[in-house]
């Protein structure tokens, strides 16, 4: 077999699993392992670069640094994302639940512009700020390599990196909706870190 015959098998394999939400083995996954088990933020947790400043839905600039001292959830995300799609009422709910309490959920549209993003917002009823990331790789290369969306990061009150998701979360049982996968997998990350 020729040897971009393999390359192309193993990538559209990748491409497959990444849309599937499979959790790959990326370096970093022993603290991802730790944050679910409900511990706090690993010990040897990275800091999130949040020095970067982007405009929101009604173009007033907002700072990632300004979120700091809150656990925050930060997703990347696509209107063109069905997984995306799935989360999104998901978070709104963790916000609405635990916004009180010291979260910040941030949805960090990648490649919409913001006549796509209006009625998508409204649509899906998102409670908490959405960023508009066109013309900002900067931002996912800070976060990065970011492969495909969704993705999402949780971020403890002093700026680690404790969690990162890639795809929708793994149902335990094939029985559960996605939905139910990715708030039991999140709402155990974030209560541990509130």
């Amino acid at each position: 077999m020729p040897i971009r015959w393999a390359i192309a098998i193993v990538g559209a394999l990748a491409l497959a699993l990444l849309t599937l939400g499979v959790q790959l083995p990326w370096p970093g996954r022993k603290a991802e392992a730790v944050a679910r088990a409900g511990a706090k933020c690993p010990v040897d947790a990275k800091p999130a670069n949040l020095n970067f400043t982007l405009k929101d839905m009604n173009g007033k600039d907002v700072t990632l640094s300004q979120y700091k001292g809150k656990v925050i959830l930060l997703n990347f995300w696509a209107t063109w994302c069905g997984p995306c799609k799935l989360e999104i009422p998901v978070f709104a709910s963790l916000q609405a639940e635990y916004g009180k309490d010291g979260l910040q959920v941030l949805g960090l549209s990648v490649d919409d512009p913001l006549d796509k993003l209006e009625p998508y917002v409204k649509e899906l009823k998102m409670n908490y700020p959405v960023l508009q990331g066109l013309g900002h790789d900067d931002v996912q290369d800070a976060f990065g390599p970011i492969l495909g969306i969704p993705v999402t990061f949780v971020i403890s009150r002093d700026g680690k990196i404790c969690g990162r998701h890639m795809g929708l979360p793994v149902s335990k049982s094939p029985k559960d909706p996605f939905e139910k996968a990715v708030r039991e997998t999140f709402e155990q990350e974030i209560k541990a870190l509130l």
